[in-house]
């Protein structure tokens, strides 16, 4: 396997080469971009980076991460959450959206420095412990690979793990990833709680060869549609995503004591899903329509 750096020296290459803009290019510098924590709600905290999402969720039992972003980043989500004033020995579990490189890369180091075990899909488990080299994924070839994580708990679609008071929910994503996952927790400020959903990424990014139209493989379609149903039916008061979307930092910065947050949007879930509806169908005409120009 090659060292992470020239694997990552070797995406961001084509990366850029394939970049349609400036902007693309802007997009992927703000993965190791410094970010200042903050609150999100209740006992939910943002401590990634400023182009990639790690959500810290706490109690005075021990906390949840979920999500480690590039290997590179370990030691800077570490800072942020010491700098909330928490421990990183007190996490006690970590989770994952998907097992991409800037979402799982630093999962191995957070997992050594906190103690703490690891959980997710048996896909994603697969994937994650052979450190991004798995052939099912769409972006196998084109994604680098990153840290092999160890020992990783198993969980089945629907099931609910449990730090402490910490209730969090999965939910089976397939589309970007076949072991894509969302989860979802109540957070609470005094008598009001709110649902929260780490809704994955729904974007469908692949090499040239992958057919999520491929006959032999119906649980592609089938799979995304089905996830993106679910997502649509969530009860969902704050969405968060592995990528902060475009306004995410602008509603998070007017967060304050005694106003309404921001963030709050009850149909941010809906709308979405809707979007990776439009994904799919694009998606669907550009495959369907290779293969008439191939006949």
């Amino acid at each position: 396997m090659k060292p992470w750096f020239a694997l990552c020296a070797t995406l961001l290459a084509c990366a850029m080469a394939h970049a349609s803009t400036a902007a693309d290019a802007d997009f992927r510098a703000t993965w190791t971009q410094p970010q200042k924590p903050f609150r999100i709600y209740g006992n939910t905290y943002y401590v990634g980076s400023h182009g990639l999402s790690a959500i810290l969720i706490t109690s005075p039992k021990g906390h949840v991460l979920i999500d480690g972003t590039l290997p590179e980043n370990a030691a800077m989500i570490e800072s942020n959450i010491r700098a909330l004033g928490f421990h990183v020995q007190d996490i006690k579990l970590i989770l994952n959206s998907h097992a991409h490189g800037d979402h799982a890369g630093a999962i191995a180091a957070l997992a050594h420095d906190s103690g703490a075990p690891v959980a997710a899909s048996a896909k994603s488990a697969k994937m994650m412990e052979r450190g991004g080299d798995d052939p099912d994924d769409p972006q196998h070839g084109m994604a680098p690979f990153y840290p092999k994580v160890a020992k990783i708990r198993v969980l089945a679609n629907g099931e609910t793990v449990h730090v402490g008071p910490l209730a969090l929910q999965m939910h089976a994503m397939p589309g970007h990833t076949p072991g894509s996952t969302g989860w979802t927790w109540r957070s609470c400020e005094g008598k009001r709680c709110l649902s929260i959903v780490y809704a994955d990424s729904i974007s469908l990014l692949s090499t040239n060869d992958y057919r999520y139209t491929d006959s032999t493989h119906p649980e592609r379609l089938a799979g995304y549609r089905h996830a993106l149903a679910m997502l649509a039916a969530l009860p969902c008061d704050i969405m968060l995503t592995p990528h902060p979307r475009d306004g995410f930092f602008e509603k998070a910065a007017g967060i304050a004591p005694g106003k309404p947050n921001p963030l709050i949007d009850m149909q941010a879930c809906k709308a979405y899903a809707g979007e990776g509806k439009q994904n799919l169908e694009e998606r669907i005409q550009q495959e369907t329509g290779a293969q008439k120009a191939t006949h």
